[in-house]
């Protein structure tokens, strides 16, 4: 039989990151892969280039055969939801299933031991999933350690986001919206260009349930958000003081979570 590859999935988040820097020198032969949906913040770009250079080996980018627009278009135009998430199946699971065959594989996922979650990003059966941070007791703090002994620390987007993945990603928070119109207004447009409301059935196709991003950058609007968020993170920084704010903004946005990201995406 032969022997089984080793890979490690890479979102561009803090969690896979770590583990990617963990494992560096505990399995030579790994490899390790990004699946580019060509909808990620340039920020994950360059943080990929860095955690390249660290590793000393390349990262081999994934592309699926097609692009979110068909897939959008496939699916009469529904976007995808946390109840119907198609983007994380044809983006980011087909192309890393593509690129895996039938071979006997070790998939390396960065779930930490203080989380109470289980991921496996495909149902193949010559895929055996592997947790070494659940296996080992790692926990958040022990990752914040492991990227800042290495050198790279987090990602620039965790000044005001903390989920990797696509710039219009459905599981954003509503201040995570407001940052990406401050920080990048030409995505912003570009992800309030795909929201759609029917003229005649007043249906409304929008990342968020609640409001559309129109709604939503509406400068009252705004400073509504920010003036809420504002309030959460001082409370936070109030119950524990003496933190970096990268990790205040991660609790507070875990505990703003209303649903499961998708693992491939975010860890």
């Amino acid at each position: 039989m032969s022997k089984p590859r080793h890979i490690l999935s890479l979102s561009g988040g803090k969690d896979s990151t770590a583990l990617a820097i963990f494992m560096r020198d505990r399995v030579a032969e790994m490899e390790y892969v990004f699946c580019d949906t060509q909808k990620e913040l340039p920020e994950t770009y360059e943080y990929l280039g860095r955690l390249e250079a660290y590793l000393g080996k390349p990262i081999v980018r994934l592309n699926a055969e097609r692009g979110f627009d068909h897939w959008l278009n496939l699916y009469n135009g529904y976007l995808p939801s946390s109840r119907i998430r198609w983007c994380t199946r044809q983006l980011k699971i087909r192309p890393f299933e593509k690129y895996v065959g039938d071979d006997l594989v070790v998939s390396y996922i960065g779930i930490r031991a203080d989380e109470n979650r289980e991921g496996y990003i495909s149902t193949k059966p010559n895929i055996t999933a592997r947790y070494p941070f659940k296996d080992g007791g790692i926990v958040k703090s022990d990752v914040y350690r492991i990227l800042e002994e290495s050198g790279l620390g987090v990602p620039d987007y965790y000044k005001w986001r903390t989920r990797s993945g696509c710039y219009f990603c459905f599981f954003q928070r509503k201040a995570e919206w407001v940052g990406l119109r401050e920080k990048h207004p030409d995505l912003f447009e570009l992800a309030k260009s795909y929201e759609k409301i029917d003229p005649e059935t007043g249906e409304r196709y929008t990342w968020s349930q609640s409001e559309s991003l129109v709604e939503l950058e509406q400068p009252a609007r705004v400073e509504e958000i920010k003036r809420n968020h504002a309030k959460v993170l001082a409370k936070e920084q109030t119950v524990r003081p003496n933190r970096p704010l990268v990790e205040i903004l991660a609790e507070v946005h875990d505990d703003e979570d209303d649903g499961q990201g998708c693992l491939i995406c975010h860890l």
